[in-house]
């Protein structure tokens, strides 16, 4: 006779929802380490998401040891890498427009909102592509993120929990930055959980 989920059965210690929180907590750990370089961070953050959809949809565990096995045997290196040049190259778009604004020029409080919101934009856009990446799709990151901005648009109230889970994360870091190594783990839940809505 099956147990309920998150039910402890007779001599567990823990029961399966606090060992999925733990794994969860290991799975951000890995992914920080796996995209500290910066360039990786995609692939790093695309796989934590793969191994949370398939212990959701095949109950598969979602270890460390699993994740790691899983970003190694990613298939577009390339592709991955290019997609971390990417993100470096929005990222020093960003910070150097970013302090023409501090600078004081004028129009700096209407391009102040116009790179808020297209920073907003550019990072939902990117996280539903690393939720929604699959690994041998055929179509590789450009794909990708061609499909996550469709699924941006409708998807209203997904996309707002992603902007959501970002700022959640971000306000985390800002409060006690030692949880930079841990909060890729809950994102990446925050992820899965909004591409899985739509199956």
């Amino acid at each position: 006779m099956s147990t309920p989920q998150g039910v402890r059965e007779r001599g567990e210690l823990f029961s399966p929802r606090f060992e999925l929180f733990a794994d969860v907590l290991s799975i951000g750990l890995a992914t920080a380490v796996a995209a500290l370089p910066l360039v990786t961070a995609p692939a790093a953050l695309s796989t934590a998401c793969a191994v949370l959809r398939r212990r959701r949809l095949y109950d598969e565990p979602c270890t460390a040891r699993r994740y790691l096995a899983a970003l190694r045997a990613r298939e577009d290196r390339r592709g991955d890498l290019a997609a971390g040049a990417v993100l470096l190259a929005a990222c020093a778009l960003l910070a150097a427009d970013a302090a023409l604004v501090a600078a004081g020029l004028p129009g700096a409080g209407q391009f102040a909102v116009f790179l808020a919101a297209a920073a907003a934009v550019a990072a939902l856009v990117g996280l539903r592509a690393c939720a929604g990446y699959r690994a041998g799709a055929g179509h590789g990151w450009r794909g990708a993120c061609r499909d996550a901005a469709g699924r941006a648009v409708r998807d209203v109230p997904g996309s707002v929990l992603v902007l959501l889970a970002l700022c959640t994360a971000g306000m985390c870091v800002w409060a006690l930055p030692p949880l930079l190594f841990l909060v890729a783990g809950p994102l990446a839940v925050a992820l899965t959980a909004v591409e899985l809505r739509l199956r």
